[in-house]
Formats: structure tokens, C-alpha cells, sequence
């Protein structure tokens, strides 16, 4: 009885250590640099459970704008922290400059992606397709019997004075992509702002209520009557009115700019296969599906189904959009941007 006895405990412990060497080695961590709000929101409730069940990891968000995101991983190069990052395109050529991506695996999801969203040598790719027009306070807009905007210079109508809310230059992709619309409808182009820096001030900066380092602020100021116009994306109007609260998108008839969020795997991080096979599952149709049901988070792969009638019209008005939206020139705005950023806080925001 006792030789049964003591031969049963060892079982047990010898499954108990197995159980427990076994937990210890699936306790990985996967890191991802993202913006937070409804992007980290998404994500993390929709998105990443899948991949963790089936890899028996952790993805932990670290939330932050492309710009926050950019610095962490540029501090921590020589020993990365995160393992994927999710940055602007812009500020994604900058991360590929300076060698903080490695080039993503070949692989069928990698395969399936728009052409468009890939980004050169295959260093990172579009995780979430939009673009920067004109959302306006439709409550606002109706209460006053004004016509929906048409084009970047209404924010520049003298009817709006006060209530324009625009996001910095210098911080937001939303700010720059305005500022640099303006800017070509000045005569400019992304090699020479001289036209928008002259003449903003006088022009839409004499309507601007306040400008705001990233556009949290916006629902809140919508809702007060503070904001009648600012730049903004279909995808952030479309979560906006989820909430209830009263904007619509419009389309510049001078165009959209095209704004992709693209995901990189960072070179040297301490996980370097359950990284990649992590970015090659958020390609794949089914991980794209859950991402643009749970968040409004916009298909970079064509196979990628909306699940209901609302969604499908809103994918169905994005490529319509898409078709008349401007692809800025990054290397000429990358090359200037730091002297940019300080002309748009000196002579702007001052």
C-alpha cells in the first residue's frame, strides 16, 4: 500500500514538474509598438487572442503615437524591447532608414496583400489602408444650413473662425498631410513649403481654435460645439459615429492623402520567428475580417471580407475615395521634416 502510495506521488510530481516546465515554456511575451485608443482596442479584444491560443503567447500593447512608438525603438535598438511595430507610413520609411526593420518572410498572406501596400523591399507592409480628408460637425453643420465641405480650403472660410480644430503639423500625420494639401494649392510641393508656411497664418490659421497634438480631444470638442471642421480620416469618423457622436466624412475634391499604417518586424528583437510569424498572421484575410468588424480597421488584403451591409458600403466608398487620393513624396518630407517641425512651432503654433 505505501510502495502504491509513494509510486502515486511521484507520478504526480513528475506530471506536476512536466505541467510546470511546460507553462514556464510557453510563457513568451510578444511586444507590439501600436497606437492606442481604437487601434489597441481592436487589437487586442479582436485580433490578437487567435494567434495567442494557438502560439501560447502574450501580446502586450505598447500604446503611442507613430512618433512615441519610432523613438522607443530608436533608444532601444541595440537591445529592442518590442518585437512588431505599427507606425504611419511616413514615419515607417524613417524607421526603415535608420535600420530599425528587418525585411518581413515570404509567406502566402505576404502574397495575397496589395501591391500598393508593400512597402520597398518588403521592410514593412500596410496592416490598415486610409487616407486624410475633411470631417466636419454634421450637428453643426445642419443647425447653421451649411453645405458639406468640398475641398481643403473651406477650413480656410471665414464662417469657421474659431472652429477649426487642427491637429500640429509637427506631431500628427493628420496636421501634416492638411498642411501639405495646402500647401500644393498654394503653388508648393512636398520639396518647397514656402508657399503654406507664408500663407497659412493668414489664411486657415485665422479660423483655428486650437491646435491639438493628436485628435483624442476631437470627440470631446465636437460634442461641446467647439469644432466645426478638421482633418481627419473615414476610418476615425466611421468609430466616432459608432459612439453617437454627430461627424461626417467628406472628400476633398482636391483629394484625399493617403495614409497606411504599416507594421515592421524590429530587426534584432529577441523573437525573431514568432515575430514574423506574427505579422504574416495579421495579413491574412481572417485576421484582416476580425480587425475591420471589431475597429472599422481597413483591408490591405483584397480577401478580406466585410461581414455585414454597412460595412461593405464603407469599404465600397474608401476605394471610391481612394481613387482621387495623393501619394505625398516621404523622402522629400523625411529630408526636411526635423527644420519643418520647428518652422511649424515657431511660426504656427506660437
Amino acid at each position: 500500500m505505501n510502495i502504491h502510495r509513494n509510486l502515486l506521488a511521484g507520478t504526480v510530481a513528475v506530471v506536476a514538474l512536466a505541467t510546470a516546465g511546460s507553462a514556464f515554456a510557453q510563457s513568451k511575451t510578444l511586444y507590439v509598438g501600436m497606437n492606442g485608443g481604437n487601434f489597441e482596442r481592436t487589437f487586442t479584444q479582436a485580433v490578437f487572442p487567435e494567434f495567442e491560443k494557438a502560439n501560447d503567447v502574450k501580446i502586450v500593447v505598447v500604446p503611442g503615437t507613430s512618433a512615441d512608438i519610432l523613438a522607443k525603438a530608436t533608444a532601444a535598438k541595440d537591445k529592442p524591447q518590442m518585437h512588431v511595430m505599427f507606425l504611419d507610413d511616413g514615419v515607417m520609411v524613417r524607421a526603415i532608414g535608420a535600420g530599425l526593420c528587418q525585411k518581413l518572410k515570404d509567406s502566402p498572406e505576404l502574397g495575397q496583400v496589395d501591391k500598393g501596400a508593400r512597402m520597398k523591399d518588403d521592410m514593412a507592409v500596410g496592416i490598415d489602408m486610409g487616407m486624410t480628408g475633411i470631417a466636419y460637425n454634421k450637428k453643426m453643420f445642419d443647425e447653421k444650413g451649411w453645405a458639406a465641405p468640398t475641398s481643403w480650403m473651406d477650413l480656410a472660410d471665414p464662417k469657421f473662425k474659431d472652429k477649426v480644430v487642427f491637429q500640429s503639423a509637427s506631431a500628427s500625420s493628420f496636421g501634416l498631410h492638411a498642411f501639405l494639401m495646402f500647401n500644393r494649392i498654394q503653388g508648393g510641393t512636398e520639396a518647397n513649403v514656402e508657399p503654406g508656411f507664408t500663407k497659412f497664418r493668414d489664411t486657415i490659421g485665422k479660423n483655428v481654435l486650437e491646435f491639438i497634438p493628436s485628435s483624442a480631444k476631437i470627440s470631446e470638442m465636437v460634442q461641446t460645439g467647439d469644432a466645426a471642421i478638421f482633418p481627419l480620416t473615414p476610418t476615425a469618423v466611421a468609430t466616432l459615429k459608432e459612439k453617437g457622436i454627430p461627424v461626417e466624412y467628406a472628400q476633398p475634391k482636391e483629394g484625399s492623402v493617403v495614409l497606411m499604417v504599416a507594421q515592421c518586424v524590429i530587426a534584432n528583437n529577441s523573437e525573431p520567428d514568432l515575430s514574423q510569424k506574427l505579422a504574416a498572421y495579421l495579413l491574412s484575410a481572417a485576421a484582416q475580417e476580425k480587425a475591420l468588424a471589431g475597429g472599422n480597421v481597413v483591408p490591405s488584403n483584397p480577401g478580406a471580407k466585410a461581414q455585414t451591409p454597412e460595412a461593405t458600403k464603407k469599404l465600397e466608398d474608401f476605394h471610391t475615395n481612394m481613387k482621387t487620393a495623393i501619394v505625398l513624396d516621404w523622402d522629400a518630407i523625411n529630408a526636411k521634416r526635423p527644420e519643418w517641425n520647428s518652422r511649424w512651432n515657431k511660426m504656427i503654433e506660437r
